[in-house]
């Protein structure tokens, strides 16, 4: 266990890196969408390139980020539901979530993913708007993001794995929403005291 759980370090580590520089892509985005509508507004000119590149953008913070939001568990679940079992039937939800639903599905992906991206590489595919991008970075990352969040899902398993065995602590406890309001209240007021 000990070299499973050396490997979760490894891939959190990785999707931690990816997560945090791909949140730039956010700011990129509102910039060239900024750029881009005060350019058609000033000067009555404008490109399909521009529109391409800031959805490249977006999609690229919400498929690389799809990783790092599933290390950071904020995926969203019905914590009403979730939140009436103990943390260990929570586990054994979260591990029979991940090994039944998250994996399949994503190898599932992977598996259509290669070819599709492969073909698109190879043909050299351009967007069919006037002046448009090629295409195939795009589906690049679609590959590239279900890839992560693969590698994702067998660090959650291992660690849940590891937690209800008993040879890690939780590093998600769990809080309700109730909870998480009176620690952001503490929190900020605390914050507004000093």
């Amino acid at each position: 266990m000990t070299g499973l759980l050396a490997l979760s370090r490894a891939i959190d580590h990785v999707n931690e890196f990816v997560g945090r520089w791909i949140s730039w892509a956010i700011l990129a985005a509102i910039l060239v969408s900024a750029a881009n509508a005060i350019i058609r507004k000033t000067l009555n000119t404008s490109s399909n390139a521009w529109l391409e590149l800031q959805w490249y953008l977006f999609g690229a913070a919400f498929l690389l980020a799809a990783a790092y939001t599933l290390k950071q568990n904020e995926h969203i679940r019905i914590d009403i539901v979730y939140g009436m079992f103990s943390r260990r039937v929570q586990h054994w939800i979260d591990l029979f979530g991940h090994v039944f639903f998250l994996m399949p599905f994503v190898l599932l992906m992977i598996f259509y993913f290669v070819p599709y991206v492969s073909l698109s590489m190879r043909s050299g595919e351009v967007s069919g708007n006037a002046g448009g991008l090629i295409i195939w970075p795009a589906k690049a990352l679609l590959l590239i993001g279900f890839f992560l969040l693969g590698l994702q899902g067998v660090s959650e398993i291992i660690k849940k794995i590891a937690v209800m065995t008993g040879r890690m602590p939780d590093p998600t406890p769990f809080v309700t929403a109730h909870e998480q309001a009176e620690l952001d209240a503490a929190a900020l007021a605390k914050e507004i005291q000093k």
